[in-house]
């Protein structure tokens, strides 16, 4: 069969971003290829998100425009993938009668032989198996992409520590670790192809190997990528603050590799909050981790999450979030307002915030943060910094863009250093969500 059009669209977290990928490479076997516009697809393929409200409902929004598509290309093919394909399963072939196949977190390697038989027998697929600790990826091939300074690896997927308010464990199982083995030569093999930063992905990265007999700790997988020559930089996401262990924060001040940021979500600066969420740490505990961190590293980036509005926060845990940010200096937070999530214990609480109440709050918190960005971004300002180039700005065909190890986005004048070089650049202007610098010869 000749050359098929692919178009692939991802919602969500940058596993959903790394899960595409693979998604891509199995499909590139099957002869497909990337296409830019849905219109000129033979498959449509969305990689979707559960993990809020708001991109669930862009899925529909998109499967909804698809429609007029298959009427007017009745072969063309449409699937979904994912969080909210595991969440709703033979319910968004219900809902949707030209939706061809739903495929689960833990069910890439059958999309082959969904795909045959909707394509041979005209059979709707579904595959959402959820069960044990499986790894997703354990029978999938592996085919690094050329000319990408940067690349995600997923080291394990799934959560056991069942927050109120999260659907993870539901869409994405129980957690499971990668082998060691099998994490070490994706990331060779990566960085034959040139890639010099990885960023290492899990649901809680620091929980790495505790299920598994035999297997090395998180700390040590960082220690072993360390000893891989070409690779440069290290990152992660996510931390659970519960399991960030005195041994990987001395990672910190001891790892060369390991770039000064940590992702470390507190979502909320209440402790009665921080109880009813079952975040399993207080305010103060988690503070002390703060501090514990800069103390290793002292140059170290920290970045968080924040929920406003969860079910019986009232005014005083808010203004506690408020000062918890202030003590805490975040250089940058990522905020949201509570939503509902099925299965989850929080969605049976009865206390719901009102939507204007977690609006405000919302915005009130933003504000408060983007000041602090702003002041903790200036601390940049006529110092050099070393630059990994991504490519062309998106904004400014004029620039290039890179990030600095404390994962600043860096704006500077467009040079001949091709993508993966690290450059040396001053940065002379600090705006809340990049900076801006000139390339120092």
């Amino acid at each position: 069969m000749g050359p098929r059009n692919l178009y692939l669209y991802t919602f969500g977290c940058q596993m959903n971003v790394y899960d595409s990928e693979r998604i891509r490479q199995l499909l590139a076997a099957r002869n497909y290829r990337l296409v830019e516009d849905p219109a000129d697809a033979d498959l449509i393929f969305l990689n979707t998100c559960s993990v809020r409200a708001k991109p669930e409902q862009k899925v529909y929004s998109a499967l909804g425009r698809f429609q007029s598509l298959k009427k007017e290309k009745p072969k063309l093919i449409i699937g979904v993938g994912g969080c909210l394909a595991q969440q709703e399963g033979e319910k968004f072939l219900q809902r949707f009668p030209y939706l061809d196949f739903v495929l689960g977190t833990k069910e890439w390697g059958r999309i082959n032989e969904v795909l045959d038989n909707v394509e041979t027998l005209e059979k709707r697929g579904l595959a959402v198996s959820l069960d044990g600790r499986t790894n997703p990826y354990a029978s999938l091939s592996f085919f690094p992409s050329p000319s990408k300074a940067r690349s995600f690896v997923a080291i394990m997927q799934g959560c056991d520590n069942f927050c109120s308010f999260c659907i993870v464990p539901f869409v994405r199982g129980r957690e499971v670790s990668r082998p060691s083995r099998e994490v070490l030569e994706e990331i060779r093999a990566l960085a034959a192809q040139g890639v010099k930063e990885i960023t290492l992905l899990g649901q809680n990265v620091n929980s790495y190997g505790n299920k598994t007999s035999d297997e090395i700790s998180f700390p040590g997988l960082l220690e072993a990528i360390q000893e891989i020559q070409e690779i440069e930089r290290i990152r992660f996401t996510t931390s659970h603050p519960k399991d960030l262990s005195p041994e990987l924060i001395r990672s910190f001040g001891r790892l060369a590799k390991l770039c000064e940021h940590i992702h470390l979500p507190l979502q909320s600066g209440s402790n009665r909050v921080l109880k009813r969420m079952n975040r399993g740490y207080t305010v103060e505990e988690y503070l002390e981790k703060v501090d514990q961190l800069r103390k290793a590293c002292p140059q170290v980036n920290i970045t968080s999450d924040m929920i406003v509005g969860f079910p019986g926060e009232e005014e005083a845990d808010f203004q506690s979030t408020l000062d918890v940010v202030e003590q805490a200096q975040f250089d940058d937070l990522f905020s949201f307002k509570y939503s509902d999530r099925p299965y989850t214990r929080a969605a049976e609480f009865q206390d719901k915030v009102p939507e204007g109440v977690s609006r405000r709050r919302l915005m009130e918190l933003q504000a408060r943060q983007r000041k602090i960005t702003v002041k903790r971004n200036k601390i940049w300002e006529g110092r050099p910094v070393e630059v990994l180039v991504e490519g062309c700005s998106k904004e400014n065909a004029e620039e290039q863009t890179g990030r600095t190890r404390n994962h600043h986005i860096v704006n500077f004048p467009r040079t001949d250093d091709p993508i993966g070089s690290l450059v040396q650049v001053r940065i002379v202007k600090a705006f809340a969500h990049s900076l801006r610098g000139e390339r120092i010869v």
